[in-house]
């Protein structure tokens, strides 16, 4: 209305300077001749003010707010299109009306809903009120206002405005913002919020943890830089949701996270390059699995602007959580059964075998099913009563499972008590092994695993030439990067040595295997005591 009366002025005005020229009152220019420059100037200021009184008029209409406003004397000077969509008042029926009693507000409320609508004029700043006002069919509507004293030039107060929205409406605003804010807190499980180009735009702590890096150095990083393995799958998982939508349900994913800056396990002696047990925790954990290498159970969902139509994408929310150790919990579990039964099925076959040495070898290739690539079993010359001392132990090759390697020693056969031994240097696995009474574990590449162990990718240490070169020097097979050496005990004696090998695709022995190893060999130590006696009876 202000801007109407301003409007109607101006244009009062300039008919007015019109009509004075027109009767001869008009000034001269420089040459003496009477002009209309000053009408012409006054008219585009009134055009001007015109425009501006249009832009204010569809500014206020296009606010998704409704909003009102009183001059100094409690008269409604302002109201927009959607405070007539939120009430049911039209400008027509609210402009010029001073107070809110007896349409907008009832009687009762009225007293107290204007007062804590002008007294913001007394005071600073903003002030939030919830008031019941009454819509023009007779309902009654709770709204949340934000009202704010207007000035004029001298800092005088001149009146107050009042933008409001449906209560409800903003509750569930303030709602979505405030579970927004606790997702990104202390909240149980990772949020990612991946924008359009697949890079993290806010990280909560749990997140944060998850990946390795703080909420502010996370920002902004591509997907790959996180991740070492498993960031083709997200990723995808990523775009199918910003391109179709989120998928039906969760989805578990493994990925291997880049390596940071930890301590390594010494899994190797300085001097023979093998080990007993296993040193402090640190590149792997104590079950041989790769620290790095977790299992996230996520979900996805597409977030959109609902200022666009269509919705306009803004990126994906991804919510995960880490299930790594209930899964290695399960695996563990059916590795265990596995275990279990194929040493039963193994005992089953065994029983069957006259010649107790194809009974040890049953007992290998049964162990070998999702354990191992290849079995060397090495038994123990028995020393002549006459014989001179030897200072290192001799070993023979008894059987190998599967087939025989080329380049590899092949078993001895029936006549293994009389064969030539192996050849194996003081320092080799299965000759400490077989000294210590105990288990002996190693890998290619001293303290450092090689990489294809763990990622599927050969490193300096443990590439081809140099896993052959140390594999050679075992005199295993050429593609072994792990063994695992497991002593023959019967009857309170030493009877040789069972070796297990796995190649670049297989992770390292751990305890779980070394246990497991142990109760293959009992019973192939049984089984070899049996043939031993049988041997010296002929």
């Amino acid at each position: 209305m202000a801007a109407q009366s301003e409007t109607h002025s101006a244009h009062s005005a300039s008919g007015g300077e019109t009509e004075a020229t027109a009767a001869g009152g008009g000034r001269p220019d420089a040459g003496g001749h009477v002009g209309t420059a000053g009408a012409g100037g006054e008219v585009g200021d009134a055009v001007t003010v015109a425009s501006d009184g249009l832009l204010l008029a569809t500014l206020l209409d296009g606010m998704d707010a409704a909003l009102c406003a009183f001059d100094a004397d409690g008269v409604v000077t302002h109201w927009n299109s959607e405070a007539e969509r939120l009430l049911g008042w039209t400008r027509q029926d609210a402009v010029g009306r001073r107070g809110l009693s007896g349409w907008v507000a009832l009687p009762a409320d009225a007293a107290d809903v204007e007062s804590r609508l002008f007294d913001v004029r007394h005071g600073r700043g903003r002030q939030v009120h919830d008031f019941p006002l009454v819509t023009k069919d007779g309902g009654r509507v709770l709204v949340r206002g934000q009202t704010s004293r207007v000035t004029d030039s001298e800092g005088a107060s001149a009146g107050v405005y009042c933008a409001f929205t449906d209560a409800y409406a903003q509750v569930d605003l303030e709602r979505s913002i405030a579970l927004s804010g606790a997702l990104l807190e202390e909240a149980p499980w990772g949020v990612v919020l991946v924008d359009a180009d697949l890079r993290p735009a806010s990280v909560n702590a749990y997140a944060a943890r998850a990946l390795g890096g703080s909420r502010t150095s996370l920002l902004g990083q591509p997907l790959g830089e996180l991740l070492a393995h498993g960031v083709d799958e997200l990723e995808g998982a990523i775009q199918h949701v910003l391109a179709q939508g989120q998928p039906p349900g969760p989805t578990e994913t493994w990925v291997t996270l880049r390596p940071r800056l930890r301590g390594v396990a010494d899994w190797e002696t300085a001097g023979g390059g093998d080990s007993l047990t296993a040193g402090p925790a640190g590149a792997t954990e104590q079950d041989g699995s790769d620290p790095n290498r977790r299992c996230w159970r996520s979900a996805f969902l597409r977030l959109a602007s609902p200022m666009g139509e269509p919705p306009t994408p803004l990126g994906v929310a991804w919510l995960f959580q880490d299930v790594t150790e209930t899964r290695r919990a399960e695996a563990q579990s059916a590795r265990r059964r596995f275990r279990d039964n194929q040493l039963q099925r193994a005992a089953r076959a065994a029983s069957e075998c006259v010649d107790p040495m194809e009974a040890a070898t049953v007992h290998l290739d049964f162990a070998l099913a999702g354990f191992a690539e290849h079995a060397l079993l090495d038994l123990a010359v028995p020393e002549s009563p006459g014989g001179a001392h030897r200072s290192s132990t001799p070993l023979v090759r008894a059987a190998a499972t599967p087939a025989s390697v080329p380049d590899l020693c092949p078993p001895a056969g029936a006549e293994v008590w009389s064969a030539v031994p192996v050849g194996y240097g003081a320092s080799h696995p299965a000759v400490r092994a077989y000294e210590s009474g105990g288990s002996v574990r190693t890998s290619v590449g001293g303290a450092t695993p090689p990489a294809a162990a763990v990622g599927g990718r050969l490193g300096a240490e443990g590439s081809p030439v140099v896993t052959a070169r140390w594999a050679a020097a075992r005199k295993w097979p050429p593609e072994t990067v792990h063994g695992l050496c497991v002593v023959l005990r019967s009857r309170g004696r030493t009877l040789g040595v069972v070796t297990f090998l796995r190649g670049v695709h297989r992770r390292r022995f751990d305890r779980s295997d070394a246990a497991y190893a142990e109760d293959v060999a009992v019973r192939v130590a049984a089984a070899v005591d049996l043939a031993r006696q049988e041997s010296s009876r002929r």
